[in-house]
């Protein structure tokens, strides 16, 4: 987090203790973590690729964490599809509500 540099997973897998950069600070994954600000340009972009898409599936969450959860909001297609083991409060607009685990779902897709 401090001179931002990348490393591979294997830094991570490979090192002992905390992860830290040759410059003393901590390696943070790239990802967002809960109460970090979303990237401005990803989220332009996620609105855009939303707003465009014809179908859009929605896996594994529950839809309650905001912003990301309103992004749902942007969809102006045809075909919502969510896929989450509780409801959510956007099924009664989805047209197929699954409530069951991914991993039971994805099993049963690729049979």
């Amino acid at each position: 987090m401090k001179c931002h540099k990348f490393y591979d997973a294997n830094f991570i897998f490979n090192g002992n203790g905390i992860p830290q950069y040759d410059c003393g600070g901590i390696v943070k994954p790239d990802v967002l973590l809960y109460e970090e600000d979303l990237n401005e340009q990803i989220l332009e972009e996620s609105i855009w690729t939303i707003q465009n898409a014809h179908i859009m599936k929605v896996a594994g969450t529950s839809l309650t964490v905001y912003p990301a959860s309103g992004l749902i909001n942007y969809f102006i297609g045809k075909n919502l599809v969510l896929i989450n083991r509780d409801e959510t409060p956007y099924d009664n607009i989805a047209n197929l509500v699954i409530n069951d685990s991914l991993g039971n779902v994805f099993k049963n897709i690729y049979l």
